[in-house]
């Protein structure tokens, strides 16, 4: 039976390339909804990209929601030196025609979770954690209501990538990733650790574009757009691809290592904002709260993205 999952996401170019391998994966993976969250760019440019990346794989019957316009204490940061002016540059993809669901996002997640038996529904996290952490402070009662929460974000032996500390998805909100590290849903956290072991070089890029279908030519369009900022800043011969890792951890978590431990969010700090402080060695004996993933089979989760995407229009 395919695994319940559900997307929360800000796209950004890696994130359509992880609703693509969630939406290639039908035999392991049932795509419930997707819901939109301001970070990358703006909710209203998120919520319409994730139309426009169903809509690329044939998909339209997927319920799109959108959620939150900003994070819940902090002014909203995007990221668009990155991603481009729409988020998705570099795609090319037309406007969507899908609708999106009158419902707010925050209040569908309240709802699928408490109708849906209990355990039975994943959470990927692809963005900032504002979304889920607000539905956790509206009904605490779905905490235990779900199965798993894989998370891109964070990071520690990496360093940040927004700042010297601290990582995007979690700095964009920090209170809401701290009220989300709380919840005791158990978590999974694909951070820079391990992003940055799995780098989009050229070779990979060409492959995907060499399947020849619609979605192969847009993943490789976009990550060619995307991948220049990166390689620029790290002097690699690829870029991280970020929020893939996530769906490729449900469909093969044979290709990832990590370890449980505790980890902390810092909401203090202006200087250190959004640290994910991981207890790697257990030297504060506080219990352990995520399973950290910090390295990963970069050429399997390559062949993964590759024959999934090929399965698509």
């Amino acid at each position: 039976m395919a695994r319940r999952i559900i997307i929360d996401t800000d796209p950004g170019q890696d994130d359509a390339v992880a609703i693509l391998l969630a939406l290639g994966s039908r035999d392991e993976l049932e795509v419930a909804s997707i819901v939109a969250v301001a970070g990358n760019v703006p909710l209203a440019l998120t919520q319409k990209n994730v139309r426009r990346v169903c809509e690329v794989a044939g998909r339209a019957d997927i319920p799109v929601y959108a959620g939150s316009v900003r994070p819940m204490v902090r002014q909203l940061v995007t990221a668009e030196y990155v991603h481009g002016e729409t988020g998705l540059d570099g795609s090319n993809l037309p406007e969507p025609k899908m609708a999106l669901q009158p419902q707010h996002g925050v209040d569908h997640l309240v709802d699928i979770l408490r109708a849906e038996p209990a355990g039975s529904i994943t959470l990927c996290t692809l963005g900032p954690l504002t979304n889920v952490a607000l539905a956790l402070v509206k009904a605490p009662d779905i905490a235990p209501r779900v199965r798993e929460l894989v998370m891109m974000g964070g990071a520690y032996f990496e360093g940040g990538n927004i700042t010297p500390t601290a990582e995007f998805n979690i700095y964009v909100d920090p209170q809401a990733a701290d009220i989300v590290m709380r919840s005791g849903i158990p978590i999974t956290m694909m951070s820079l650790d391990v992003t940055h072991k799995v780098l989009s070089t050229r070779e990979r890029v060409e492959a995907m574009r060499a399947i020849g279908n619609r979605c192969g030519v847009t993943v490789a369009n976009m990550l060619t757009f995307s991948e220049k900022f990166d390689r620029n800043k790290y002097g690699t011969k690829g870029a991280p691809l970020h929020d893939p890792t996530v769906i490729a951890y449900l469909l093969r978590p044979e290709l990832f290592q990590g370890r449980k431990c505790n980890l902390t969010v810092e909401i203090s700090s202006e200087l250190t904002m959004g640290m994910t402080v991981v207890d790697w060695w257990g030297v504060t004996r506080r219990p352990a709260n995520v399973f950290a993933v910090n390295a990963a089979d970069a050429d399997g989760m390559y062949r993964l993205l590759n024959e999934r995407l090929a399965r698509l229009p």
